[in-house]
């Protein structure tokens, strides 16, 4: 049993960073326990040069350092990423910046990518045992100081030996400017720069492998009409694919919490129709050529499997990993199993996209 369940409800009485650092401070240390989730082979999913043993992983955003992946890990997710860390150290934004949403089951966060900068975290990230499962590194630029076009590749150069997979993230809200770097052009431009630093595919189509799978996330405020030509230079660029998405910026009318009107990226249940219809888009765009990660809102195995239905080849959580601990990963990853009986699928591939031109439909 994972002592993380029997604190919950304590941590739940702290200020949500104060919660969130005791939280991290329990897996660092050995203090989180564990719990086994029973496998399934259906679920199997093959990513990122792997087999891993079912497709929910924790998005980034939780362990900012890599310094509780070993923890995690104990916890049963499929896999974990790390980050977001940038090339250095900063504070983030001034607190307090991350509120609960408790009646509408989300969070706003406004954090600033607050991290130790990337040599902490490459030290991090060597400790860490990716034999048990994979553990992915989300890179972005600095608050001050940035050069995007040196920035990124020197980090992908560095957590590329210690990473199963690399995430670009140009769409937290979070970081002024930083969305603007999702323009065909300057997207463009750093895969380019990435490509030259680490010998990886160059405009052309040259091939050397000289970092592990590369994925972009995507914000889900994202004008669509864009999409095309994103996904098209993701497969023209040699991506491993997308993740689909980032918090959002958008308030729906009906949130009732008090802490609603704080700025910063909303995530957790009112994301999911928003990020969900992104996904299926994308999934409509690109085919089989990319693979998809689905995050945004889910919190159940039928937000997971819809996920799926929608073109996610692998799922992250966050909001719900907060709100219900560690139960929540087993309790989707049961219920995966019997929604695959319900829809007569062999294995969860046989899912993947299978609805997507409908869910593309969905109201954001």
């Amino acid at each position: 049993m994972a002592l993380s369940a029997v604190a919950a409800p304590w941590l739940r009485r702290l200020a949500p960073e104060t919660a969130h650092d005791a939280a991290i401070a329990a897996l660092r240390y050995g203090l989180a326990g564990r719990q086994t989730i029973a496998a399934d082979p259906r679920l199997a999913v093959t990513a990122f040069g792997r087999t891993l043993a079912h497709p929910i992983g924790l998005a980034a955003g939780f362990d900012k350092n890599a310094v509780a992946c070993d923890g995690l890990a104990r916890l049963g997710f499929g896999f974990i990423e790390a980050g977001t860390v940038t090339l250095r150290a900063q504070p983030g934004n001034p607190k307090p910046r991350l509120f609960r949403l408790d009646q509408d089951g989300a969070l706003i966060n406004r954090m600033g990518f607050n991290n130790a900068g990337i040599e902490p975290f490459v030290a991090a990230l060597r400790r860490v045992d990716r034999s048990r499962i994979p553990v992915g590194a989300n890179i972005g630029i600095n608050k001050e100081g940035a050069t995007p076009l040196a920035d990124y590749p020197t980090l992908v150069r560095k957590v590329a030996p210690h990473a199963d997979y690399i995430v670009i993230n140009v769409s937290s809200p979070n970081t002024p400017g930083l969305r603007d770097l999702q323009s065909v052009d300057r997207l463009d431009a750093i895969l380019d720069a990435v490509a030259r630093e680490t010998g990886g595919r160059e405009a052309g189509g040259r091939e050397a492998g000289a970092h592990p799978p590369l994925f972009v996330k995507l914000a889900p405020d994202l004008d669509e009409a864009v999409l095309p030509d994103l996904v098209a230079l993701a497969v023209a660029r040699g991506l491993a694919g997308l993740i689909v998405s980032n918090t959002t910026l958008a308030r729906p009318a009906d949130l009732a919490s008090a802490a609603r009107g704080e700025a910063g990226g909303l995530s957790g249940a009112p994301l999911f129709n928003r990020s969900t219809r992104m996904l299926a888009r994308v999934r409509l765009l690109a085919g089989e050529r990319l693979t998809l990660i689905g995050a945004g809102g889910v919190a159940n195995a039928e937000q997971a499997f819809t996920k799926c239905r929608a073109g996610a080849d692998l799922v992250q959580i966050y909001t719900s990993f907060v709100a219900q601990g560690p139960a929540v990963i087993g309790r989707i990853v049961a219920g995966l199993g019997g929604l695959l009986d319900r829809y007569g699928c062999a294995r969860l591939s046989d899912i993947t996209g299978r609805d997507a031109d409908r869910l593309a439909e969905l109201a954001p």
